[in-house]
């Protein structure tokens, strides 16, 4: 048993004698440590250091995946101190460059540096950095660097190297995989570069590798870990309201959930719904989302084809979906699918650049049937009566879909968890209203009559 633990373990016997205060206030004491600037000593076990990852070897990332209010943020501001200084056991020397990325420049500055457990907050006075907001950057006495990043802005990685790096609530940032990767390409000073990443969990690819590389240190914490330095009404109000809900395992537990709970689908439903060949269907149609832009890291623009048989069970045949293609090159691809499946109609959504739409799938072939619908309704508005349908059982998997099936899984009411747009699901909505929609083209005519509509001076003969 290490000091450290000794030292925590007779605190908590002075605490609970009602004796900590008087302790504390010895002069001698005082004077040989500063109990508030070591945070090892109080350190929560999800906390503390140690040298082997998955695979018994040093480790290169430390993944903390923890519940609302853990100590998260906490632990990644005392670990950059201390790679700052030198502190052990955290580091066994000073650290000269250190990167700082969060989801967004905000919450770098709000969160990572200036937060109620953020950097400038926990560190000593004598120690602090001066923070330059205009370069988002810190600069310790001592000569040591951090720089902000947004995880927006993967290129902005490009470049710049460092021996250390700290990663927030990575599970929401909108370009994970490519920020990952640049600042991976820049961990490249020192002998053993290092990263941290505090983050609430979501079952996203690169969580999920992370959790299985033999590389990455996994502690894991629920927000009671934390409990006495929480506000008590925050447990009566959220805890236990919450409390043992598949979205209170996430966000409070901090536990990876594969079925994102207020998702419209789940998993399990898909695999009921799918089947290997689809039945003599009567109208197909082909659905065209199209992205708002074509530049690098642009919204995909979704193509799906959906067909409805006889007995007006609906089958998803096609995700033709693209990405990083110019105008003419996404509606190639639509009419493209659009031909082989000999479809009835090309639904396309017209929100944004509507006759741009349609001038460029004209240009393409002028036969094709497009029918242009407008999106009046939020997505999440649209999406719930198709979903509906799922669970009747009145709709069908031709084959598997992953990249549809992940958004169609990871949808809830605030959109996709990494914020970016559901393309793919946009255009399976589309396709599936527009075989579902009763009203038909045109208007219609309502009677109170039931019989044949025909002129009234026949029916009085």
């Amino acid at each position: 048993m290490n000091s450290v633990t000794h030292l925590r373990s007779a605190l908590k016997l002075l605490s609970g004698a009602g004796l900590t205060t008087g302790y504390l206030e010895q002069e001698a004491l005082a004077r040989e440590i500063r109990l508030n600037n070591d945070f090892s000593i109080f350190a929560h076990p999800h906390q503390d250091h140690a040298n082997a990852g998955n695979g018994g070897e040093p480790w290169s990332t430390w993944l903390v995946l923890g519940g609302r209010g853990a100590g998260k943020t906490r632990l990644g501001a005392e670990w950059v101190r201390a790679l700052a200084y030198g502190i052990p056991p955290y580091a066994d020397r000073p650290h000269q460059r250190i990167a700082l990325v969060g989801e967004t420049e905000h919450d770098v500055r709000e969160v990572m540096v200036e937060g109620r457990s953020g950097i400038l907050d926990i560190t000593p006075l004598s120690q602090r950095p001066t923070w330059i907001p205009s370069r988002r950057r810190l600069e310790w006495p001592n000569g040591a660097v951090a720089q902000g990043f947004s995880a927006d802005d993967p290129e902005s990685l490009r470049g710049p190297q460092f021996d250390a790096a700290w990663c927030d609530e990575l599970a929401k940032w909108r370009y994970a995989e490519q920020t990952f990767d640049m600042l991976q390409f820049g961990l490249r000073l020192g002998a053993s570069p290092r990263q941290i990443i505090t983050t609430t969990p979501r079952p996203i690819p690169l969580i999920k590798r992370l959790l299985l590389d033999l590389r990455t240190r996994v502690t894991r914490a629920g927000t009671r870990a934390n409990r006495q330095f929480l506000a008590p009404t925050f447990f009566d109000a959220v805890v236990g309201r919450y409390a043992y809900t598949r979205l209170g395992r996430q966000e409070l537990d901090g536990e990876l959930i594969e079925d994102r709970p207020d998702a419209l689908w789940s998993r399990d439903l898909l695999e009921s719904c799918r089947v290997t060949i689809a039945p003599s269907l009567t109208r197909i149609v082909v659905a065209l989302d199209p992205p708002g832009s074509s530049k690098r890291g642009a919204d995909a623009c979704g193509i799906v084809a959906v067909g409805r048989a006889e007995n007006g069970w609906l089958y998803v045949l096609e995700d033709a979906s693209v990405a990083g293609l110019s105008p003419s090159g996404w509606a190639s691809k639509a009419v493209a699918l659009y031909r082989r499946l000999d479809a009835d109609s090309l639904v396309a959504e017209v929100n944004m650049g509507g006759e741009m739409v349609r001038t460029v799938l004209r240009e393409i072939d002028s036969s094709i049937a497009i029918k242009e619908v407008r999106a009046t309704r939020g997505k999440y508005l649209r999406a719930e009566p198709v979903a509906a349908l799922y669970e009747q059982g009145k709709v069908k998997h031709v084959g598997a879909f992953p990249p549809l099936e992940d958004e169609m899984c990871d949808f809830g009411f605030d959109g996709l968890s990494s914020g970016r747009s559901p393309d793919r699901l946009d255009a399976l909505v589309w396709a599936i209203t527009a075989l579902t929609d009763r009203a038909g083209p045109g208007p219609r005519i309502r009677s109170l009559y039931d019989g044949p509509l025909v002129p009234r001076w026949i029916i009085g003969r």
